[in-house]
C-alpha cells in the first residue's frame, strides 16, 4: 500500500490528485493534510512541511517532493511510461527542478492555511 499526503485545499494539488485517483486502484490510499493532524504524526512531518511538498509512504519510507511523483506513476498503470521516462537521472534533475518551483509557488498562495490553523 503506498501513502499519498496532498494538500486539498490547494485547488491545482486538488484537480491533479482527482485525476491519479480516477485511474488508480486500491493499492493507493490518498491523504488530505489540510488541518491533519493524524498525517503529521504518521509521516512525522510539520503541517508546514506537508503543505510546502508531497509526501509518499512507501515501505515504511516517507519520501518527499518530485520522487512521490514517481511513486504515484509507477502504482498506476496508464502514467507507468512517465516513470520510465523521469526515472533517468538526468530527466529526474528537471522534473525535481520544475517541482521544487512549481511547489513553492504554490506553497505561497496557500501559505495562508498556517494561519488558519493558529485560529
Amino acid at each position: 500500500m503506498v501513502k499519498v499526503f496532498f494538500n486539498n485545499s490547494c485547488n491545482i494539488c486538488r484537480a491533479e490528485i482527482n485525476h491519479y485517483k480516477k485511474h488508480s486502484d486500491s493499492g493507493v490510499e490518498w491523504i488530505d493534510v489540510t488541518n491533519n493532524e493524524a498525517a503529521q504524526k504518521i509521516t512525522s512531518k510539520s503541517y508546514k512541511e506537508l503543505l510546502r511538498r508531497m509526501h509518499v509512504i512507501q515501505d515504511g519510507k516517507v519520501i518527499d517532493g518530485a520522487e512521490s511523483f514517481l511513486i504515484i506513476w509507477k502504482n498506476i498503470p496508464k502514467y507507468n511510461f512517465l516513470y520510465k521516462i523521469f526515472r533517468i537521472k538526468p530527466l529526474f534533475v528537471l522534473l525535481n527542478i520544475f517541482y521544487e518551483i512549481a511547489a513553492y509557488f504554490l506553497f505561497i498562495k496557500n501559505k495562508h492555511l498556517l494561519n488558519d490553523e493558529k485560529s
